[in-house]
């Protein structure tokens, strides 16, 4: 006897949307533990959730750290949350910065999962990023918040959460050199 196994329209559809979240989101699947398509659409409506936000908000935002330690720039931890629910590493400042989901993605995911999208760094604004996400080493994946050039295009001025020294605004070259591993990166929750 030949059985015809009937769908109802609820599971075609159900199937059809999870089909295609894994289809559309390659990169969160990858990074899924296998067959947890429920990891991806988690991840997803964290970045649907996410408030757009102005670039001038964002900069302020990150400024707060410099002096949220009494008067002192937030200490650097990779295992520890600051008082906002944000982690104290330089991906959770980030995250903090631009609003995201508590405690927020990590540099790699920051990259790779639809937080973000690449752009040259002579296209860099006020609020994008540089990440440097492809070391298997997670103490040297690092990502800044760009705050303008300086004079020559040879350096420009950045918000960081870096190890031993916390919260900082400093001068930098990351991405100006061939090779270093940092590139720029927009945020897609940036509103202007």
């Amino acid at each position: 006897m030949n059985r015809i196994r009937r769908w109802s329209i609820p599971a075609l559809a159900a199937t059809a949307l999870l089909g295609s979240l894994t289809l559309t989101a390659p990169a969160l699947a990858a990074t899924a533990p296998a067959g947890d398509t429920a990891a991806v659409v988690r991840a997803q409506d964290q970045r649907a959730a996410a408030p757009k936000i102005t670039r001038a908000e964002e900069i302020r935002r990150a400024q707060r750290w410099l002096t949220a330690n009494g008067g002192k720039p937030v200490p650097y931890s990779q295992h520890k949350n600051w008082k906002d629910g944000y982690r104290q590493d330089c991906s959770g400042y980030a995250s903090m910065a631009l609003g995201l989901p508590k405690s927020g993605p990590n540099t790699v995911a920051l990259k790779n999962d639809g937080w973000t999208k690449p752009i040259k760094m002579s296209e860099l604004r006020r609020g994008d990023l540089v990440i440097k996400a492809n070391s298997g080493d997670p103490d040297h994946r690092h990502v800044v918040i760009f705050d303008g050039w300086n004079s020559g295009k040879g350096s420009y001025q950045a918000y960081e959460q870096a190890g031993h020294v916390g919260t900082r605004h400093a001068s930098h070259s990351y991405g100006l050199k061939s090779g270093d591993g940092y590139h720029a990166y927009r945020p897609v929750n940036l509103a202007d």
